[in-house]
């Protein structure tokens, strides 16, 4: 079996070792500078943005918030790094050209048509789906993949497995299957 990348692109080992660097040196930072360890992870950070943008139209609302009191409501490192990976994909892929804005996909267009509107609504709705996943888990792919698995949680082994399979089963159920 021979791996494909694309033409220009990261070596993907070079990136997966780069991300596991990244993991151990947060979990060091945050515990030198907060003094207890914090670790990777994104759906926390998505919630906390949904309450400041609450907070702005009904903050009493945010401050009688049950979840709101125990998970602060505030831009914090974690926020920080979400940021950093739209700016890194962003970075990357301009640098290694392989940066293309399109409204549809070429693989959706092929099973679902140009419509834009059908994309945003899709992806909107699949967006809810990962995230109300993601908590009902306690954690995102990168909370349990790389965080979990690193401290060789069963739950985080499990759960990345979940996400995993059921990944591959719903883009199988979307895309249906091709041939190569």
């Amino acid at each position: 079996m021979k791996w494909k990348t694309l033409d220009n692109g990261w070596n993907p080992y070079l990136a997966g070792a780069l991300v596991g660097v990244l993991a151990i040196v947060s979990v060091y930072a945050t515990t030198q500078l907060l003094g207890k360890s914090s670790y990777l992870g994104a759906s926390t950070t998505f919630v906390r943005a949904a309450g400041l943008l609450e907070r702005t139209v009904a903050p009493d609302r945010v401050a009688a918030n049950e979840y709101f009191t125990k998970e602060k409501v505030r831009v914090d490192w974690q926020f920080m790094l979400v940021l950093g990976i739209f700016l890194g994909a962003l970075i990357s892929s301009a640098t290694d050209r392989s940066l293309k804005l399109e409204g549809v996909p070429p693989i959706w267009k092929e099973r679902f048509g140009s419509s834009i509107g059908k994309r945003a609504t899709g992806a909107f709705l699949g967006g809810i789906v990962a995230m109300v996943g993601a908590r009902m888990a306690d954690g995102c792919p990168s909370g349990h993949g790389l965080s979990g698995m690193m401290q060789l949680s069963v739950s985080s082994f499990v759960a990345f497995a979940m996400f995993f399979s059921v990944g591959v089963a719903v883009a199988a159920l979307v895309y249906g299957r091709r041939s190569s």
